[in-house]
């Protein structure tokens, strides 16, 4: 439940602002009534004391003229109870109610009254140390009953001055009357404030209605719109704000639908444009590899221009035929129809197949490539020539970036997936470079030499046929240190994986005792016989 109304009160606008109004209200409510139920109880508190005071005075006045009259001659006992009765009656004879009370007399002793009347009757005895130092002081208690009831009452003390030494008068105003009326209007004022809490609750849930309404009307629309719906508008309803905001958002959809269409028809006369190219492409440049290759048949019989001029064709014609392949296969891509040929291989086979194919250029720039294969095969359904083709790019970027220091090629796995890291201590990446490397024709330094050739389509390319398996390849690196790249794929495309084998970390720097590296690399072991055909791709 306390889950469900935080969640509420983070999603919805709506709720926040009720919830709000109805603290807040809550709030104000609570302390108005109490400071109007404390205003109210000290007025009527205000009230009878000063009633008090005035009638102890009225009352002290009869029992020192009862006292003095009454004489010695009679005991200390009857004195007191003759005092009493004249305030008693007294009392009675007043037509105010509210001045109708119940006398107390006693005679303070050293340790508490001696005698009193009506007798037993207690007084508090904090009120009666004030009173015996000649005070007129009063104090709220609770007083008992005959019947052994109790009620809430003013009890109000004043000194005398009469024959009878130590002789204190005491008035006991019950407040019960009082209590029911401020109990009473603490209940009106709780009433009241639920009520008034209430009321702004709805108001505020209805006016908030009229604005979140359209709001959700405008979010689910632009859902729908952003969903590819582009036909999707806002109802115009009115000339308020809302209606206004919906004929800007109408306004906007129609521009950008207008937009992406045009994207559209262009993007499709790109693919198209680059498909139908690099197939045109292919009839002369078949008759052109043909004529070098006729030509460089006979280059013992050339002039030495003529067989360098052979030789650079040669080598141009296999940079062409490899651009081609990759603009075919880039296409094939854009326009959703590379296929997927999925069968269970091991995943080391790919691997160890790219890197005979990459060998070469490790020991031609003396580069030390290190394998770390798990002992146990690591099957999964995928296609090896793409799969191949990935690692094969990703080997020769890191040869060509490693500046001469070893790279690491590790395979890892879990039950849902297969990870193939390939980390470098070369040239690294630069911040916000890890998605730009697979952008195509990108390059970080353009005038930097490339020994592997390459047409810049290679990552993307790579990270294409990644997505194709429902896979994963990305990058991480740090500027002079090294990079690393990650392949991640899951054991079976359809299923696809929720976590990887292996996390992407950017190689730490090389302890500066680190000689140069061999030329010799680290053989893998042998993979069984796999099918290893694909196209070159750096």
């Amino acid at each position: 439940m306390r889950e469900r109304i935080s969640e509420n009160w983070r999603t919805s606008l709506q709720v926040r602002f009720v919830g709000t109004v109805l603290i807040v209200s809550a709030i104000v409510m609570s302390v108005l009534g109490f400071a109007l139920a404390s205003v109210v109880t000290q007025r009527i508190t205000a009230t009878k004391i000063d009633l008090a005071s005035s009638e102890v005075e009225r009352a002290r006045v009869v029992v020192e003229s009862q006292i003095d009259s009454s004489g010695p001659s009679s005991s200390m006992q009857t004195r007191l109870n003759s005092a009493r009765t004249a305030v008693t009656q007294r009392s009675q004879q007043n037509s105010d109610v509210a001045s109708v009370y119940d006398p107390v007399i006693l005679v303070q002793g050293t340790n508490g009254p001696e005698m009193a009347s009506p007798e037993g009757f207690s007084i508090p005895r904090r009120l009666q140390t004030f009173v015996s130092e000649g005070n007129v002081a009063y104090q709220f208690a609770s007083v008992e009953r005959a019947d052994g009831s109790s009620y809430n009452a003013l009890i109000v003390g004043t000194p005398t001055s009469a024959e009878i030494p130590d002789l204190q008068l005491y008035l006991v105003m019950n407040m019960e009357s009082e209590t029911a009326t401020l109990a009473l209007l603490q209940g009106l004022l709780a009433t009241a404030s639920i009520v008034v809490v209430v009321l702004l609750v709805g108001i505020a849930w209805l006016a908030s209605q009229q604005i979140v309404s359209p709001v959700r009307s405008a979010s689910r629309t632009a859902e729908r719109f952003a969903a590819g719906h582009l036909r999707e508008r806002m109802p115009v309803d009115g000339e308020d704000e809302m209606a206004r905001l919906a004929l800007s958002f109408n306004n906007m959809a129609d521009k950008i639908s207008r937009q992406i269409n045009q994207l559209e028809e262009y993007g499709d006369l790109q693919r198209q444009f680059t498909s139908d190219v690099s197939h045109e492409l292919r009839t002369p440049l078949t008759t052109v590899r043909m004529a070098a290759d006729m030509i460089a048949a006979e280059e013992d019989s050339l002039e030495g221009h003529t067989r360098r001029a052979s030789q650079l064709m040669t080598r141009e014609l296999d940079r062409f035929e490899e651009l081609l392949g990759d603009l075919l296969e880039i296409s094939r891509h854009d326009a959703g129809v590379a296929d997927l040929s999925a069968v269970s291989i091991d995943a080391q086979a790919p691997v160890l197949s790219a890197w005979e194919q990459t060998r070469h250029l490790a020991e031609e720039l003396d580069v030390e490539v290190e394998f770390r294969l798990p002992d146990e095969p690591q099957t999964i359904e995928g296609d090896s020539r793409r799969i191949e083709r990935i690692v094969r790019n990703l080997l020769a970027n890191a040869i060509d970036h490693s500046e001469g220091n070893p790279v690491v090629v590790e395979l890892t796995g879990n039950d849902e997936a297969v990870a193939i890291t390939v980390t470098d201590h070369g040239v690294g990446l630069k911040p916000g470079q890890e998605e730009l490397v697979f952008n195509r024709f990108w390059r970080a330094d353009k005038s930097r030499k490339r020994h592997s050739g390459g047409t810049g389509l290679g990552l993307a390319i790579a990270r294409e046929d990644a997505l194709l398996h429902r896979g994963q390849l990305d990058a991480a690196g740090t500027p002079n240190v090294g990079s690393q790249f990650r392949l991640v794929l899951p054991r079976d495309p359809q299923v696809g994986f929720s976590q990887a084998p292996v996390e992407l970390t950017p190689p730490r720097p090389l302890p500066t005792t680190t000689m140069a590296p061999t030329v010799e690399a680290t053989e893998p072991a042998e993979p069984a016989e796999e099918d290893r055909a694909g196209d070159a791709n750096e």
